[in-house]
C-alpha cells in the first residue's frame, strides 16, 4: 500500500469539498479548483476527511495512488493559502514592472519581455528586482515562475539573470592573464 496514498486528507473548515463521479470540486476563499481522479481510484468524503483508495494493484494504479493524493492535498492547501514562488533580478539596467495582469521584464535584450498571467494568478513586483508569482493552483505558479526564470536563466560568471530568491548560483573563476 502505497504511504502517502492510504493517509487521510483533512479539509480545513474554510473549504468544501464536492465529489461528482471521478471529479473532485474544492471551493475556498482564495478559488475554486477542479481534480479529476485517475483510472481505478476512488475517493470517499467523511466527517471533514478524504480517502483515496485503489480499485487495482497493477503498477500504474500504484503510482496513481500518491500522486492523486498529493495533488488533492496541494488543491485544498492552495485554495486555503495560495502557493507563492519569489524571484530576484541581478544584473545592471535589468528591471521588471507589471501592469495589471501583464509582467514586462527588462533583461538586456533589444526589446522587453511581455509574460501575460492567466486567470487565478497574480503578478507583483518589488523593488523592480523582486518578483512574486502567487495563486491557488500549485502546479501554475510554478510554471509561470519557471516560465519568467527561462527569459534570462543566470550565467555563471557574474550570476546575472533571473533566478529564484533562495537560488544558489556557483560561480565560476573567469580567464586569467597570461604572464
Amino acid at each position: 500500500m502505497s504511504r502517502i496514498g492510504r493517509l487521510p486528507i483533512t479539509i480545513p473548515a474554510a473549504v468544501t469539498v464536492t465529489l461528482d463521479k471521478k471529479t473532485l470540486t474544492v471551493t475556498g476563499p482564495k478559488g475554486t479548483l477542479t481534480y479529476t481522479l485517475p483510472p481505478k481510484i476512488e475517493a470517499k468524503i467523511d466527517n471533514g476527511q478524504i480517502t483515496l483508495t485503489r480499485l487495482s494493484e497493477d503498477k500504474q494504479t500504484r503510482s496513481n495512488h500518491g500522486s492523486a493524493r498529493s495533488h488533492l492535498q496541494n488543491i485544498i492547501t492552495g485554495v486555503e493559502t495560495p502557493w507563492s514562488k519569489e524571484l530576484e533580478i541581478r544584473g545592471t539596467g535589468y528591471k521588471a514592472s507589471v501592469d495589471g495582469n501583464k509582467l514586462t521584464v527588462l533583461a538586456g535584450y533589444i526589446h522587453p519581455v511581455h509574460i501575460t498571467a492567466p486567470d487565478g494568478i497574480t503578478i507583483t513586483v518589488t523593488e523592480e528586482s523582486k518578483i512574486t508569482v502567487s495563486g491557488a493552483n500549485k502546479e501554475v505558479v510554478g510554471q509561470i515562475a519557471s516560465n519568467i526564470r527561462k527569459i534570462r536563466t543566470p550565467e555563471p560568471y557574474k550570476g546575472k539573470g533571473v533566478r529564484y530568491v533562495d537560488e544558489f548560483i556557483k560561480l565560476k573563476a573567469g580567464k586569467t592573464a597570461k604572464a
